[in-house]
């Protein structure tokens, strides 16, 4: 019996170490592979791989499994790649996941092997001047993002893409694909774009859910929801073949008729190949992306003239970034971005820049600053030092030129406070329950307390709101827009009105700790009534600010008719309630020495013990489907 569990020990250790080799032998192999890729093609800026750095540790752009034996993803987007890819390289990463070479300058055929990769989810190679067809090509089955655009690439668009059937993004927009677009049969795609190529035919039935954007550029294109398709068109005939063959069936035209149209015909493709011609020729420069402030809440390739000519020819690509993040992208990439405008604020407009599949940040635009390069460096450094706080947006870089100054900021996926309290009040709509807004109380008012200590009693905030308040993945609140104030030269117009301002700031418009600290308050009653801070009318006309109507309220005894119909839900929780009620009522004091210090709030706000009670999920008092007024 002892030699029968020996043996089986035996084994399993043969087992795991033949394992553990077969892992080292891949990671090694995985490495070489690099190597060679990188060995071959040029590059403008540097990587640090080498064979005595540990691959998933050292290595740039590179990410590995968690138990660190395979690479399962590269990103080298904008690295200034020259030159083909050599076959044999990057396609002999068998586990790879993802493949980043977007925004390089990487040129000729495809290797065969790098669309085949097995376990490929996503391939973004937009913005190279890559060649020839993928026609033939094998595709790896398990593909869901496919991403050609902005290239030089041949040939019929393949069909075997109709075995994808986890696609859901593909964009092959500015290429020289021809011929008909298949009828895909792919449930999961959500997002197509064939614009400006030279496809011809009719748009499948299966793809008319599309809108026109994504076929425009396509001049012999036709069906919803392009032009209607006056006759049906061969993929294989010329444009001038097929008005010859129209012409002489119908017996109709003369002969100087047919001449007349085919030469009209062969202008209009000139002129069409010309206009994509120079659009590609142009898609490389220096423009940056910035979208209009009105398009809030919308998609676009934000280039735009108007922030373009700020961006100086010899500081382009100087974006100055801070140690400590491991975030890998220039300028260049930002002007490159598809961006979604978040909103314009009292210092700028921020944009949620998309850099590629896995990197998402902030850029703000700041408008009207009124200090030099020096200061502005100077002043960078500070909300660099403050915004190294859990409860504070980090600071991830900064470009400064004569005309255009961007902060860059983590994204937050969860947005603003403010919307979270006001967005959308339809059905589906998840309210903040209270342990939720206590939690968020509780985290600005440390953040705010952060700010406020690392300069004595100079640093403030002065523009504590609720869209400055925004949430990340876990709903945990992080303050924004600090260090801004002292930049501008100009006083925004809503300092002279009633919100979130204390008093002294609308007569004097200077901002101190306790102006911070009213702000504060205010932002606790907008959480405790639903309200907006704004403006509210009491029951006689009278418009008034939130801190008066809440005062007015109170003072009658009517205190319950305060709260948030939402929050009324939750049992046990009154009392608690209240006592944030007495806190935001004493940060919100007229006289700014009565107001606490953001120390003393924070122990306040501790004090309201949450551990004798159920949490309020499991402790409603009514039906979620009774309707509130």
């Amino acid at each position: 019996m002892k030699i029968l569990f020996h043996l089986a020990a035996i084994t399993n250790l043969f087992l795991l170490l033949t394992i553990r080799a077969k892992s080292v032998s891949d990671l090694i192999s995985d490495s070489r592979a690099l190597l060679e890729f990188a060995n071959a093609i040029p590059h403008v800026r540097a990587l640090n791989w080498n064979s005595s750095s540990h691959i998933c540790v050292s290595w740039i752009g590179i990410s590995c499994t968690k138990n660190g034996t395979r690479v399962l993803e590269v990103h080298l987007p904008g690295f200034g790649l020259h030159g083909p890819i050599p076959p044999n390289s990057i396609g002999k990463l068998d586990a790879l996941r993802v493949l980043s070479l977007r925004s390089n300058y990487l040129n000729g055929e495809l290797p065969y092997d790098i669309l085949s990769i097995p376990s490929l989810h996503s391939l973004y190679l937009q913005n190279n001047n890559f060649s020839g067809e993928i026609t033939k090509m094998p595709l790896s089955p398990r593909l869901a993002v496919l991403d050609l655009s902005f290239n030089s690439f041949t040939g019929e668009i393949p069909p075997t893409i109709n075995n994808l059937k986890k696609l859901s993004v593909l964009n092959l927009e500015y290429n020289s694909f021809y011929g008909g677009v298949p009828d895909f049969d792919v449930p999961r795609l959500v997002s197509l774009n064939l614009s400006y190529n030279s496809l011809n035919g009719s748009i499948p039935y299966s793809l008319k859910k599309f809108p026109a954007s994504s076929f425009i550029g396509n001049a012999r294109l036709c069906g919803h929801p392009l032009t209607y398709c006056s006759y049906a068109l061969s993929p294989s005939l010329s444009p001038a073949v097929s008005v010859l063959q129209k012409a002489n069936n119908s017996k109709k035209f003369s002969l100087g008729a047919i001449i007349g149209t085919v030469i009209g015909g062969v202008f209009l493709l000139i002129v069409i190949l010309l206009v994509i011609f120079f659009k590609k020729k142009n898609r490389g420069t220096t423009s940056v992306i910035i979208a209009k402030a009105s398009n809030v809440g919308k998609n676009e390739n934000l280039k735009s003239d108007d922030f373009g000519s700020g961006v100086q020819g010899a500081e382009k690509n100087k974006l100055v970034f801070f140690e400590g993040n491991s975030f890998n992208f220039n300028l260049e990439d930002l002007l490159r971005a598809s961006a979604e405008v978040l909103g314009k604020g009292s210092f700028g407009t921020a944009y949620k820049a998309i850099l590629d599949e896995t990197n998402t940040v902030v850029v703000k635009r700041l408008k009207e600053v009124g200090i030099g390069k020096k200061e502005f460096e100077q002043q960078m450094e500070i909300v660099n030092k403050v915004s190294r706080h859990s409860n504070v947006v980090p600071l991830l870089a900064y470009y400064f030129s004569k005309d255009e100054k961007l902060l860059v900021y983590e994204y937050m996926p969860f947005g603003s406070l403010s919307a979270a309290l006001h967005g959308n009040k339809g059905i589906g709509r998840t309210p903040l329950d209270w342990d939720s807004r206590l939690n968020i109380s509780l985290g600005v008012a440390r953040g705010l307390s952060h700010i406020h200590s690392q300069g004595g009693a100079k640093l403030t905030h002065g523009n504590i709101k609720s869209s400055n308040i925004l949430l990340n993945a876990e709903l945990n609140p992080c303050v924004s827009d600090f260090g801004l104030s002292p930049m501008m030269n100009f006083i925004p117009i809503k300092y002279r009105v009633a919100g979130y301002r204390a008093p002294e700031v609308i007569e004097t418009r200077k901002v101190s700790q306790k102006s911070d600290v009213y702000s504060f308050g205010v932002l606790l009653l907008e959480m405790l009534t639903g309200k907006s801070p704004i403006q509210y009318t009491t029951y006689d006309d009278h418009i008034v600010d939130l801190p008066r109507w809440v005062r007015s309220v109170v003072r009658e005894e009517w205190t319950a008719e305060v709260f948030d119909v939402e929050l009324m839900k939750y049992q046990n929780i009154e009392e608690e309630m209240v006592q944030m009620l007495q806190i935001a009522l004493s940060c919100v004091a007229k006289a700014a020495d009565m107001r606490p210090s953001m120390d003393e709030v924070i122990r306040m706000i501790e004090d309201i013990r949450m551990d004798n009670r159920p949490s309020s999920e499991d402790t409603r008092s009514k039906d979620e489907n009774v309707n509130t007024p």
